[in-house]
């Protein structure tokens, strides 16, 4: 097991998911709920954690399946004992040795993409996942420009890819989505970052 796996199956048993889902909730869910999505969609999560975005995701009428992926085995029992729907799936897997055929509209990350140093054959992983016109949603707080962010690489002691916003939005242009990008901030949130600097979440579609 890789130490990020690890790392993340020590914060499953210490309640730390839970915490996860508290200080992201705010950003995500401003974003995911502008998100115009279209009927009958499939949804991936890749480093879902708790399984919290994946369980608002398969309560819309419109989705027919949710999926939501972790390293983490400790992560993933958390998720399956939370589970709401007949719609909801989860795996133990990384996203890069992941044999599967599926293809998804719609792939979610948030905070997950930078564990796989680098991160383009993970970014190649996901557009190959996608159907066309599918879309993926790349929500992360640790980027270059977010000076304040910068040093969880030091506290967290595993590999971690630091990129600005500018190279993001680059790498995915290369490996061949049509990018953009958006911030979501938390005005209130007491993390002078979260304020400034917020969420960046970089768009690709799939054309």
């Amino acid at each position: 097991m890789d130490k990020t796996a690890k790392l993340f199956d020590v914060w499953a048993n210490t309640g730390r998911s839970e915490d996860m889902e508290k200080g992201h909730g705010t950003t995500v869910n401003q974003f995911l709920d502008k998100l115009s999505l279209k009927e009958n969609f499939t949804f991936l999560d890749i480093g879902c954690g708790n399984g919290w975005v994946v369980r608002k995701i398969s309560q819309k009428p419109s989705c027919i399946k949710a999926v939501g992926i972790d390293k983490s085995k400790m992560m993933i029992k958390n998720a399956k004992s939370k589970t709401l729907s007949e719609k909801e799936n989860y795996l133990v897997t990384d996203l890069e040795t992941w044999h599967t055929k599926e293809k998804f509209d719609v792939i979610f990350s948030m905070e997950s993409l930078y564990y796989s140093v680098p991160m383009e054959s993970a970014l190649a992983k996901v557009f190959k996942l996608l159907k066309k016109n599918g879309v993926f949603y790349c929500g992360t707080d640790f980027y270059s420009d977010n000076h304040l962010t910068t040093r969880w690489v030091k506290d967290m002691n595993i590999p971690m890819d630091l990129r600005s916003e500018k190279e993001w939005k680059k790498m995915f242009r290369n490996v061949g989505f049509v990018t953009r990008s958006k911030h979501v901030i938390d005005q209130k949130n007491k993390s002078k970052w979260k304020r400034e600097f917020g969420t960046l979440f970089v768009i690709g579609r799939k054309a």
